[in-house]
């Protein structure tokens, strides 16, 4: 399974020098709104040591490693939700992620325009909320007038999707997103087929100047604080020295450069990882000559549900999984070893597959 996130955000606060710097696609990038008209797709591959150790041990033909899509939606503007600037076509778009990356500017710099005039996050942040909570509001409003009509003719269905419907648009009308509403799975069910848009996890990017990559500044702290009730993280990324990064080939010479602003990893890698704990997802591996793969699925699936992100045969004709940990795979260094060890675990349909696992299905189809 591959993660798909959008990057969404007010015109001109760095998204899509983000998005150039996090997947090297050179989106167009200019000093005024809607320089980005169709949503650009990068393909980043999700670097993980644990695929350099197996490759050592292992030496396969090939390594590949798990991917995250990120896709830069062009800037929003308010009254988008009513069409202003491109905003239903970009409000579309948003849709078909899996998590949305807001992107808010936490900088100063007389030479960049704001839409708004100045500098305020939390007046950004609120902008961009409040024109998805209003498109959500017109999917429930719609949805809700045909539930009604089948209640009123005693569908006993329709009148708990009706108060579950009536749930969703009281939070939204009280500005609050879906998100933050706690509900029960038969609640979720009744507007899965609407696809809210605040209903999908976020993760705020706060993008600052050079200075404040490490402890932030007056802006972050202002926004940490509005979304504190959400439990929403923030995570802090300066754009301009993700841009310097992805010119770099040298991994030292990238390690040198982080450390010249004290820090010990890009604004990359820390996205990746708030993105995979905002989602619940983990990573295991399959290890033979042929590759070494880094394969993604949520946290708490099981064996045959793992087989089936390789491919669909194997979750149906699913015998058994055979598991390494990797700690193991070092200590004893081949497969022969580690299964005379004993350290080669042959697990059924129950096992909840873990974060690191080396795994081998067997299956029959």
């Amino acid at each position: 399974m591959g993660l798909r996130c959008g990057i969404v955000g007010l015109p001109n606060v760095g998204k899509s020098t983000l998005f150039n710097a996090l997947s090297n696609a050179k989106a167009e990038s200019a000093n005024y709104p809607f320089c980005t008209i169709e949503p650009n797709v990068g393909v980043i591959t999700v670097p993980d040591e644990r695929l350099q150790i197996l490759e050592k041990l292992v030496n396969p033909k090939r390594v590949l490693p798990t991917i995250i899509e990120f896709v830069d939606i062009a800037g929003l503007v308010k009254g988008a939700s009513k069409g202003e600037g491109l905003g239903n076509k970009f409000l579309a778009n948003i849709r078909e992620v899996d998590a949305i990356i807001h992107v808010i500017r936490c900088f100063d710099d007389p030479n960049i325009v704001h839409v708004a005039g100045g500098v305020d996050p939390v007046f950004d942040k609120d902008v961009i909320d409040t024109e998805l909570q209003i498109k959500d509001l017109e999917s429930i409003d719609k949805k809700l007038a045909k539930s009604e009509r089948s209640a009123k003719n005693g569908d006993a269905q329709a009148k708990k999707e009706v108060a579950a419907l009536q749930r969703f648009k009281d939070a939204l009308e009280a500005g609050q997103n879906a998100r933050a509403l706690t509900v029960s799975a038969e609640e979720l069910e009744a507007v899965a087929d609407l696809q809210l848009l605040t209903i999908k996890p976020v993760i705020y990017v706060a993008n600052v100047d050079e200075a404040s990559a490490i402890s932030g500044n007056a802006h972050t702290a202002a926004l940490q604080a509005h979304v504190a009730q959400e439990g929403a993280e923030v995570v802090l990324v300066s754009a301009a020295i993700e841009s310097q990064i992805a010119e770099m080939e040298d991994p030292e010479e990238k390690e040198m450069f982080l450390g010249e602003y004290g820090l010990t990893e890009s604004g990359l890698n820390r996205l990746i990882r708030a993105s995979y704990t905002l989602l619940n997802l983990i990573t295991y591996f399959t290890a033979g000559v042929q590759e070494v793969r880094a394969w993604t699925v949520h946290r708490g699936d099981k064996a045959p549900a793992a087989a089936g992100v390789i491919h669909s045969d194997f979750e149906k004709g699913f015998i058994r999984a055979e598991v390494i940990k990797l700690a193991d795979y070092q200590e004893y260094k081949t497969e022969v070893k580690i299964k005379e060890a004993g350290k080669m675990a042959v697990e059924g349909k129950e096992y909840v597959v873990q974060d690191g696992d080396i795994m081998h299905f067997r299956f029959n189809v």
